[in-house]
């Protein structure tokens, strides 16, 4: 099988970290900003930043609602932070005007560990990544308050959800791709590969 080729929302927050970290896990990584290159990746990752920008500039760039589609139509998808945000289906306390790409049946609090200064790192167990816990960067993060039946917790953090599946969508409150572990987006690409038919 060809080797996946996966997408970064170029639109804000910490792509080139992503991208680096997709290509060290045996994947084709692009960034994407517009539909025509969403429409040539088989799976995207949503990165962290800010989650209310992100929302406006996907609207500016005419992304939101083939973002939504695609999702809906079962692209595999990945968010870290902000993208956890993006990705959950209800925000708890949402800015004026924010909106989410929505494909995981949760309930996510925005900034819930903290603001910037109160950022941290700790030891997570997720559940599909194998050997050692993964090395978790939390910034301004989220948490999740609940999930729906469907919805899969993979890991938590001192009692809070901070990593969730719902069929080919993943989302942690964490940041990965700044650790050198690539385990995470590994997991991320084995996804897409199953996702994808064969000899596509």
């Amino acid at each position: 099988m060809s080797t996946p080729v996966i997408g970064v929302l170029a639109l804000q927050g910490d792509v080139r970290e992503h991208l680096i970290a997709l290509a060290a896990a045996d994947a084709v990584a692009r960034a994407v900003r517009r539909p025509e290159e969403l429409a040539e990746v088989d799976g995207l990752v949503i990165p962290g930043g800010e989650s209310t920008t992100i929302s406006k500039l996907a609207h500016l760039f005419g992304m939101m609602e083939p973002l939504r589609a695609r999702v809906r139509d079962g692209m595999p998808v990945y968010g870290t932070c902000a993208g956890m945000i993006m990705l959950a289906d209800k925000i708890l306390d949402p800015r004026s005007g924010q909106e989410t790409i929505g494909g995981i049946d949760m309930i996510v609090r925005r900034n819930a560990f903290g603001r910037q200064n109160e950022s941290f790192e700790a030891a997570v167990d997720v559940e599909g990544v194998d050997g050692d816990p993964v090395e978790g960067v939390f910034i301004r993060a989220p948490w999740v308050e609940s999930v729906g039946a469907e919805a899969e917790v993979l890991a938590t953090h001192e009692g809070h959800i901070v990593a969730v599946r719902q069929g080919n969508a993943l989302a942690t409150s964490f940041h990965p791709e700044l650790t050198g572990d690539h385990r995470v987006h590994g997991l991320f690409v084995d996804m897409v590969r199953a996702n994808r038919t064969p000899g596509s």
